[in-house]
């Protein structure tokens, strides 16, 4: 009965707002039967009404826009390079490749984003225009677009197919619209800056909502140009108008995330790999980074000591190429690979854009789409067995509130733990009920309040001790997403020291998994494979030239001459020379330009059988590859025109020449 009277009560007092005298006189003998019980309950709400609110942690600066936050809550999405280049095997198209190279005969938009919705991506960024200027859109800015090709006889519109195709299976959309345009003559002028943007702003208005505009690095060099046929340098940092741009952008669409070396929404991660340091701040200098920034390499780790919020996405190819080449339909990244730089990239508070060399049908090859899937299925199948769910740990401060242990595992994103502001340091212990394998964990921290997490360790309790989990990289920054691979531990208890922190800790998940035993991945060319006609350097010793025919990626031979003689002993028939550059961290002597010359005697040249670049080698040292009609020879000469630092020695982790 007095549970009725109070379910009565509290109706009336929390939807009519009436005053307690009224409260009371509705109850009149109840209430003076149960006045005691009555008025202890009265009590308690009150006190608990009037109970001071535990306020939320100040932000710690700087901190991520609200776009942001859902930027990064993607995780993974789709690149797409296709055009001319496809069809005339090519990275950096020159500029000059004919239109009506380009007839995909049986191209279906539809087909790529089912395969990005079955591979777990949340988007696509089309490459709407590369370097060689060649548009993917019917622009009215150059009769150099789609209109003068024959597919569709000169109806199509892949970006706006897409765009569709996108919008049917839900996903998003995006671009990536090349600065530098190898084709256009007056690049490098003021009117190529108007021309760009003028392109920009067709992108922004006729293709609806893209949720990232993506400008890269590679801006000025050498270029068809309208027939010029030369080199042309222009100011990186100032020539587009970048802040003119990001005016249009915020005024067509501010719901997207502008991405470029130094952002200002998202940064380039520094490599083509895929993976981001395991230290990652979200953070860059303002004003520092610029296309074309020196210090690339940093861009793995941010600035630790940044003013801005700028964080990492990190862009890789299935296949060792950007773009679509038939000889390396057998180098595609397998399951392991790309599991591998989910939690290289994921893992380590980036984002994974994925590139999908779309092929010369117009298609993703069938290899490509099954990779991707089943990488998907086995990301999901690793961390399909939350360990620690619905599990309140114990922790060594707590700030009270809102903010406690308990939402450490709610599964709720805008709920965390967080400690006193004074306290920078804590631990997090996980009782589980009875012992667990365990070698995955996930950690997340509450980035609307900023990136905190400076140092923190994980540990194991066996046999009454407490022991450290083997892992293989640093634990230093968390940020929006940390994957932890380690040592398979059979535990009941497993616990997180915070060690040190920027403010105090907001931790919002934390998970443990059991991914099962995996094997040691690798991502080494596969050299062994690389057959080759015997042969020799002219002015090399044997030891040095081994080096460069060993079959391991892992040593290199330096040549100090800008051209190389290659003896063979005798004549042969050859149509292809392949050069795996230096593969050391800095990749040391790297050839951007070349000719290959035929000789018979060592000295005169006969012909020149093949010439041109080795594109992108810079950011994607990748074994290079060049094919040519078959010649018979004793000598070729390897002249290196251009390389990428003037001054360094011709650096080879394998030739091969068949």
């Amino acid at each position: 009965m007095i549970y009725i009277k109070m379910k009565y009560f509290f109706r009336i007092f929390f939807t009519k707002r009436l005053s307690l005298s009224i409260i009371f006189n509705l109850f009149n003998d109840t209430m003076k039967k149960h006045i005691d019980f009555f008025c202890a309950i009265i009590t308690l709400f009150l006190s608990g009404a009037c109970a001071p609110t535990v306020k939320a942690p100040e932000a710690i600066l700087p901190i991520p826009e609200p776009k942001q936050v859902e930027w990064q809550k993607m995780e993974t999405y789709a690149f797409v390079h296709f055009g001319l280049n496809t069809f005339n095997d090519r990275e950096w198209g020159y500029g000059d490749s004919d239109p009506k190279t380009f007839n995909p005969a049986k191209l279906d938009c539809e087909q790529w984003v089912k395969t990005f919705v079955a591979s777990g991506m949340k988007g696509v960024i089309f490459t709407a225009k590369h370097h060689d200027g060649f548009c993917l859109w019917p622009t009215k800015l150059t009769e150099y677009c789609i209109r003068n090709t024959p597919y569709k006889g000169g109806k199509g519109d892949i970006v706006g197919e897409l765009a569709a195709a996108c919008k049917k299976y839900g996903i998003k959309f995006a671009v990536y619209l090349s600065p530098w345009d190898r084709h256009q003559a007056n690049y490098g002028t003021p009117e190529y800056v108007d021309y760009f943007h003028k392109q920009l702003r067709e992108l922004m208005t006729d293709y609806g909502e893209v949720f990232e505009v993506w400008f890269d690095g590679a801006n000025g060099g050498d270029g068809w140009y309208g027939g010029a046929k030369e080199n042309r340098i222009i100011d990186r940092k100032n020539y587009y108008n970048y802040p003119e741009i990001y005016k249009m952008l915020n005024e067509l669409q501010p719901q997207a995330i502008i991405f470029s070396d130094g952002g200002p929404g998202c940064r380039w991660v520094g490599n083509e790999k895929g993976f981001a340091g395991a230290t990652n701040w979200s953070f860059l200098r303002i004003g520092e980074v610029f296309p074309g920034y020196e210090k690339y390499r940093t861009l793995q780790y941010g600035h630790a000591d940044g003013d801005q919020w700028v964080a990492a996405e990190c862009d890789v190819s299935i296949r060792p190429g950007w773009f679509y080449h038939p000889e390396e339909d057998n180098q595609v990244k397998n399951v392991d690979q790309l599991t591998d730089l989910y939690y290289r990239s994921v893992g380590h508070n980036a984002t994974l854009l994925l590139n999908f060399p779309v092929d010369r049908n117009g298609l993703i090859h069938p290899v490509d789409s099954a990779n991707a899937v089943n990488f998907y299925k086995n990301i999901q199948k690793q961390l399909a067995n939350n360990l620690l769910a619905g599990i309140t740990p114990s922790v060594s401060n707590e700030r009270g509130g809102k903010f406690t242990a308990k939402a450490i595992t709610d599964r709720e994103y805008d709920t965390y733990w967080a400690t006193e502001d004074s306290i920078k340091s804590a631990t997090i212990e996980f009782s589980l009920p009875e012992k667990k394998k365990i070698n995955r964990m996930m950690l997340q921290e509450y980035i609307p309040l900023g990136q905190r997490v400076k140092s923190f360790t994980v540990e194991h309790r066996k046999n009454g001790k407490w022991f450290p989990v083997k892992l293989n990289e640093e634990t230093t920054t968390i940020g929006y997403k940390r994957l932890l691979r380690f040592e398979t531990i059979n535990t009941d208890t497993i616990r997180i020291n915070i060690t040190d922190s920027r403010a105090c800790p907001c931790i919002n998940n934390i998970e443990a998994y059991y991914a099962g035993e995996t094997d040691e991945i690798s991502f080494k060319t596969d050299t062994k494979k690389l057959n080759s006609f015997p042969f020799k350097i002219q002015g090399i010793s044997d030891n040095e030239i081994l080096k460069a025919t060993d079959g391991n990626d892992s040593t290199s031979c330096f040549i100090k001459s800008n051209t190389v003689i290659i003896d063979f002993g005798e004549e042969r028939v050859i149509s292809s020379f392949h050069y795996l550059p230096d593969q050391s961290e800095y990749n040391k002597g790297l050839i951007a330009l070349y000719e290959l010359m035929t000789s018979n005697d060592g000295q005169n040249i006969d012909k020149t059988i093949a010439k041109g670049e080795f594109s992108n080698i810079k950011h994607n040292p990748i074994l290079q590859s060049v094919y040519f009609t078959p010649v018979n020879t004793r000598y070729l000469f390897l002249k290196a025109v251009k390389m990428i630092n003037e001054g360094e020695p011709i650096g080879f982790s394998e030739i091969g020449i068949q």
